[in-house]
């Protein structure tokens, strides 16, 4: 069975904790491969698990991915709690130490770049989730009140049509709402961050919510914000949480928004 190397992350060889976990299986020892102060943390794999005949079916398979994607967030963040990290995509394999080494060296002035600006540094992620039903209704209800004078000096066919073209109205201001209320958040939230990114919006099939997913960021914080910027989202969610969205704030996570583009050898 031929073996591959299985990358995880990079990180700095001076901060890197003894490596006691285990890799992707389970059972194999992680190890490191370095050029200079840029370690790339590695276990050993087998190459029929992510190529050939079955690996097509064994990378859609929610049940065998699933387990093995956890366990590489594990490891990732094991060494983040000592180190900034370079974290690879699910499915990063080297075919030799010599390949991986050539690569450090290939595109060390990205990585330890990379690494530098990460100190100190957490991504968070925020997800806006709207549901729908009650943020129609209760724009709904606004426009009611607020047209019930005119309302009600409407004959009874007259007053169905115009509460029909007012429900089109409401479901064409929620949109400009939201627009407008995504602004003011990615703002207020970008003043405590350094960078931003704007993630692809799941289904909720995806997610197996019945809420909407309206928004979905990165942002990367400064550690000694990261209070602060929690605060906002409290403060956003006691505000727009009547109107039917709630921000759902997860991390820290490894920087995979803000990674460099790097020119691997091969990946699942």
């Amino acid at each position: 069975m031929s073996q591959g190397l299985y990358l995880y992350c990079l990180a700095r060889l001076s901060l890197l904790p003894p490596l006691a976990d285990k890799g992707l299986d389970g059972v194999s020892p992680l190890e490191v491969e370095a050029f200079q102060d840029v370690a790339a943390v590695w276990s050993p794999v087998a190459l029929e698990e992510f190529c050939g005949a079955g690996a097509a079916a064994r990378l859609q398979d929610l049940a065998w991915v699933g387990p093995r994607i956890v366990r590489q967030q594990e490891v990732v963040a094991g060494i983040m709690a000592f180190s900034p990290v370079l974290p690879l995509r699910f499915g990063t394999i080297f075919s030799s130490r010599e390949r991986l080494t050539e690569v450090l060296r290939r595109h060390y002035d990205a990585a330890a770049a990379f690494l530098e600006a990460m100190a100190g540094r957490e991504e968070w992620a925020v997800k806006g989730m709207l549901d729908q039903a009650r943020a129609q209704e209760k724009l709904w209800a606004l426009k009611l009140t607020q047209e019930a004078p005119a309302l009600e000096a409407l004959s009874t066919g007259r007053r169905y049509f115009q509460e029909k073209r007012l429900r089109e109205q409401s479901d064409q201001e929620l949109q400009k709402w939201l627009k407008h209320t995504a602004r003011e958040l990615a703002q207020s939230l970008g003043d405590y961050a350094v960078e931003f990114r704007e993630r692809r919006l799941l289904s909720r099939q995806a997610t197996g919510r019945d809420q909407e997913m309206v928004w979905n960021w990165a942002f990367l914080v400064p550690q000694s914000a990261v209070a602060a910027f929690k605060a906002q989202i409290q403060a956003a969610n006691a505000e727009h949480g009547r109107r039917g969205l709630a921000l759902e704030c997860t991390g820290p996570w490894p920087p995979y928004s803000f990674c460099p583009a790097l020119d691997l050898e091969w990946s699942a």
